[in-house]
């Protein structure tokens, strides 16, 4: 019975004591009732603390008080207590025995002990007030309880709920006696309560549980339940319990816990693309049953009354739903009202006849998805980055489920709010990133033409590496009419790496044109210019130049640089790294000279320049990684130059967190011999 809190009747100068049942089980006793007749143990029935002739002559006014519920009132009644230590005390007190109506009916006493006062009319008088003033005070107590209380057998199955339960659920006495009332339950929670509930009752403990029940109205509503078996000679024989609306508590909690959610897989993402995905993921099946994200990759200054263009970058379903298609580009009217809800930059809401979303409100794919699953409402949020709607967000509900609310629509603006910060960093990068990967790709040019020789060059950027390097190719053909070919890797994978990359192929070409001179020793000058302008720059690189020394005759004078070596295939297959002109990386101080080698190209040959990407592996060692190049070079040695180059990319290393550059150079068969072919 602790759910009334009657502790607050402990320090009353009166007696008070509650039972329940025709046997008038004790449920409740105070310090001044105990004083009286000793501390008996609750479950025992209050007549055991009497004498027989009392228990006689006011066992039947309790019988009454409970079958009639009409008050009976004494005073200065001679009773003959038993207390526990044994014995018998005769004193006089003024009872009230009255019916409590506001669970199982039981019997509410309130006596005063007037063994000293009997002649006393004005003391009595006061004590009788003061019992009224008591029960007036219980009764308030007990009225403004919101708690639903109930009784079961020692089975466990229900057959006394207070009032309010009928009221909640509409349920009545024959609807939840017994486990009726587990159909009030929400489906989901129906058999795991039963089961939790039967097996308390098994282990007779003290029973702590929420579920959803659902009210008159059709809502669900969480409940927490708590539950006492009442004991008898130590055995069972019945269970008391109560139940508390928590639906406040527990949707707090659950908004808690999804935006720490949110917050948790925002941090663990990098990418703004793997964040928004992130957290679609966190709002359904939370709030939505599907989610689009659409980015604005216009970021700033877009012009006004352009039309809106977005790019779709992540989507989520609940269970048993398909996806939308997690990428793909739309455009907008200015005046449209995907559009307005933008300039507006507040949330838009809709409702609909299912699977008739608005037209010209939504993407066509989003829209699509929404009529052939159903969809009754949709919201489309704007999400605010550092000022700017970085990007549209719209999430859905089925038929089958409550359409979206107030509640739920505010919750989804606060996971993009709580998640800002993390939202900023990404937005930021990805603006750095934009600008480098402009400045990369503007440094790759398309290759010369030059007779008597094919050129083919590639680069794949890292997503791993954010899609931004320092790898760069470069070729171009000097006065003299050589041909140089240049492969380098500027240490890092952010925009400082695309601008020293930038800085040094700017400065080897200078360096290249400036003055005949062979391939080491343009390196070492590099070097030596990189102590000034470059101080705190490493890179690697391979500087050739092809020439002819007479017709039909080429050859690559070529040095190295700390990168890894070029590679010569022949007509036939057979491939050799050149190492014979390997030097120290750049950026290092050393004071000697850099070597230069030269090789023969023959007709058919193809010497291959490529970055370190293309073999390195993090389990395995350089030996192994430049052997599986030479094996995949020789087995496509015969196809044409650009099917060689992207054979080469079909199978890029495993979990790469590199750029991928590579240069290729094949000389023409000079004697009219068929071209390789594809295979």
């Amino acid at each position: 019975m602790g759910w009334l809190a009657l502790e607050a009747f402990d320090p009353a100068p009166v007696a008070v004591a509650l039972t329940i049942g025709p046997e008038h089980r004790l449920v409740y006793t105070n310090l001044a009732y105990q004083a009286y007749v000793g501390g008996r143990p609750l479950g025992r029935p209050i007549a055991d603390a009497f004498d027989n002739r009392s228990q006689r002559d006011y066992g039947a006014l309790f019988d009454h008080v409970l079958a009639t519920g009409e008050p009976v009132n004494l005073v200065e009644a001679p009773v003959k207590l038993a207390p526990a230590g044994g014995g018998v005390e005769e004193r006089s007190f003024s009872f009230s025995l009255s019916r409590f109506t506001h669970e199982r009916p039981g019997v509410l006493v309130i006596a005063a002990d007037v063994t000293e006062q009997a002649a006393a009319s004005l003391r009595a008088k006061r004590a009788a007030e003061e019992q009224r003033r008591w029960r007036r005070r219980f009764e308030s107590l007990v009225w403004m309880s919101a708690q639903i209380v109930w009784v079961a057998d020692p089975a466990g199955g229900v057959f006394e709920a207070s009032a309010s339960w009928e009221r909640l659920t509409g349920q009545s006495r024959e609807d939840f006696s017994g486990d009726g009332w587990s159909q009030a339950l929400h489906p989901d929670d129906r058999r795991p309560a039963l089961r939790s509930w039967k097996e308390t009752c098994r282990q007779a403990l003290p029973w702590h549980y929420t579920y959803r029940v659902r009210t008159w109205d059709g809502e669900y509503r969480h409940f927490e339940i708590r539950s006492a078996p009442v004991f008898e000679d130590g055995a069972v024989v019945e269970w008391i319990g109560t139940c508390s609306d928590v639906e406040q508590q527990w949707r707090q909690r659950q908004r808690q816990r999804l935006l720490d959610r949110a917050a948790a897989v925002a941090m663990e993402q990098a990418g703004l693309d793997q964040m928004f995905a992130a957290l679609a993921g966190v709002l359904v099946p939370a709030l939505a049953d599907g989610c689009a994200v659409h980015l604005l990759p216009d970021l700033v200054d877009r012009p006004r009354g352009a039309p809106i263009t977005v790019r779709r970058i992540a989507t989520a379903a609940r269970d048993g739903l398909g996806r939308q298609p997690p990428s793909g580009e739309e455009r907008f009217a200015p005046d449209s009202g995907f559009a307005r809800a933008l300039r507006q930059r507040r949330p838009l809401y809709r409702t609909f006849p299912p699977g008739q979303p608005p037209a010209d409100l939504l993407p066509e794919r989003t829209a699509t998805w929404l009529a052939e699953n159903k969809a009754t409402s949709v919201v489309l949020i704007p999400v605010i980055v550092d000022g700017t709607v970085a990007a549209a967000v719209t999430a859905s509900r089925r038929e089958d489920r409550a359409p979206l609310g107030p509640d739920d629509i505010a919750l989804m603006g606060q996971v993009f709010e709580y998640t800002h910060d993390s939202l900023s960093g990404a937005v930021r990068f990805q603006r750095a990133q934009q600008v480098a990967l402009a400045m990369q790709y503007g440094q790759l040019a398309d290759p010369p033409e030059l007779a008597g020789l094919d050129i083919v060059a590639r680069y794949r950027a890292s997503p791993a590496a954010g899609e931004v390097g320092g790898d760069w190719y470069d070729s171009f053909v000097l006065p003299g009419g050589a041909m140089v070919l240049v492969i380098g890797d500027v240490a890092g994978h952010d925009l400082a790496a695309a601008v020293e990359m930038s800085r040094l192929r700017n400065m080897l070409r200078a360096l290249t044109a400036d003055r005949a001179a062979p391939p080491g020793e343009i390196l070492r000058r590099l070097n030596t210019a990189m102590e000034t302008v470059a101080p705190d720059t490493t890179a690697t690189c391979i500087l050739s130049s092809i020439e002819q020394p007479e017709p039909g005759r080429w050859q690559c004078n070529h040095a190295t640089a700390g990168h890894p070596p070029p590679l010569l295939i022949t007509p036939g297959g057979h491939c050799r790294f050149l190492n014979d002109a390997a030097n120290p990386l750049l950026g290092v101080s050393i004071n000697q000279p850099y070597r230069t080698a030269t090789e023969p190209l023959p007709p058919g040959s193809t010497l291959l320049l490529y970055t370190d990407g293309l073999i390195e592996r993090p389990d395995e060692d350089p030996d192994t990684s430049l052997d599986r190049l030479r094996r995949r070079a020789a087995a496509l040695a015969t196809r044409p130059l650009e099917h060689f180059c992207d054979g080469l990319l079909e199978h890029p290393p495993p979990n790469g967190t590199d750029d991928i550059a590579v240069i290729a150079l094949r000389v023409k068969d000079s004697q009219n011999r068929p071209a390789p072919r594809d295979q």
